[in-house]
């Protein structure tokens, strides 16, 4: 099973299941999986407490062997039900911490909390005064804390952390205290950082209009609040994105590592613009599908169960993904050491800047954050 919400007034990943049921289709047209086909089914968390848990009991009641590549902010009320029926949940967006506790979560890249160690380091060494906005939710109250983990790497001063209802529909007020905060300093070129999902845009819109009067001020984001489809959509090079720092986990959406999985969209989803193939969920959800696909294959002729797939990815299973990310595993000696995401074991991210309108690589390779969450306060 995929999940993810869909059609709400906050974050929506549509593109999540709809790779999912790509995948399905693509598998079985070349055979299957050891010759058997692979049924998935999806769910609509709809942002909501009570549709995750339902989405999570649909899932124990039909049998389902694991939950694969979903998003949702609402973990406490799903991972009981996928706890107590022993289904793995593969490959998650990694939005909330408790993804990164549970036993019975195997992660494929760190989250929302590498992607904000990471841009606080990217920015702690290109910005002065940093102001953060975010959504005023539990999920959101993380996001300082890690945000200035990777500041403080840097020998930088905290962020000034302004909340903002999930749900907003204007920023007007957040805009102008981030740009008198990042100004603060005549002698540094300051930066905001809007951290709002699908609310980012919203934001961009105040900001946009409000920043010509400040042009010394950069913005910086992580992927999943912002992608190349949305940098076109607001102009391309005239985008008020041009400039910006952005961490992402994996490499740049044209990078030629995601060639298959554009193939499988083309061969498979072709005209589906609910998936974007330079979207971070619709990424996670290709690179948490190759994981299972790696599970299900060195299960051979055994009988395909949820406890047969946790005891594969439990004895040290190692699943290479082309590149997309480090050779994953989650055996103990693999997880990093950091106290709060214990189920942790990628934490490279990747920094990027747009540059004439496109999502660039700022520097070569993947940027190691372990250290950073390590000590994270």
């Amino acid at each position: 099973m995929t999940w993810a919400p869909e059609k709400t007034s906050a974050t929506n990943k549509p593109g999540m299941p709809a790779m999912a049921k790509a995948y399905a289709r693509w598998v079985n047209a070349h055979g299957g999986i050891n010759g058997h086909p692979l049924k998935v089914l999806t769910c609509n968390d709809h942002n909501d407490a009570v549709f995750a848990a339902q989405c999570a009991q649909r899932a124990a009641k039909e049998n389902v062997v694991a939950v694969v590549g979903s998003y949702s902010q609402h973990s406490r009320d799903f991972l009981a039900p996928l706890e107590s029926a022993g289904i793995p949940y593969i490959g998650g967006y990694g939005v909330t911490d408790d993804e990164f506790t549970s036993p019975l979560s195997y992660p494929v890249n760190g989250g929302e909390p590498a992607l904000l160690a990471g841009l606080g380091e990217q920015l702690g060494k290109n910005c002065g005064p940093v102001a953060l906005i975010r959504p005023d939710t539990i999920a959101g109250d993380q996001l300082p804390v890690l945000l200035d983990s990777g500041l403080k790497s840097r020998a930088h001063s905290a962020a000034a952390d302004q909340r903002a209802a999930e749900d907003a529909t204007e920023y007007a007020r957040q805009t102008q205290q981030a740009l008198t905060h990042a100004t603060s300093d005549p002698a540094e070129r300051g930066c905001v950082v809007p951290a709002l999902g699908d609310r980012t845009d919203t934001f961009m819109d105040s900001f946009r209009r409000d920043r010509q009067n400040y042009p010394k001020v950069s913005t910086g984001t992580v992927l999943g609040s912002v992608d190349q489809s949305l940098i076109d959509a607001t102009g391309g090079r005239s985008s008020p994105y041009e400039g910006s720092f952005v961490t992402g986990w994996y490499p740049t959406s044209n990078d030629s590592r995601w060639d298959q999985m554009r193939s499988v969209i083309k061969e498979q989803a072709f005209g589906d613009n609910r998936i974007d193939p330079a979207d971070a969920g619709v990424q996670t959800t290709w690179i948490a599908y190759t994981v299972l696909k790696a599970v299900l294959e060195s299960l051979g002729d055994e009988k395909v169960t949820s406890l047969a797939i946790r005891r594969a990815l439990d004895n040290g299973l190692k699943v290479t993904t082309g590149g997309l990310t480090p050779t994953l595993s989650w055996r103990f000696e693999d997880l990093i050491a950091a106290v709060d995401f214990p189920r942790l074991v990628n934490a490279d991210v990747t920094f990027q800047v747009v540059r004439q309108g496109l999502l660039t690589a700022q520097r070569r390779g993947f940027v190691n954050v372990s250290r950073t969450l390590e000590n994270a306060d």
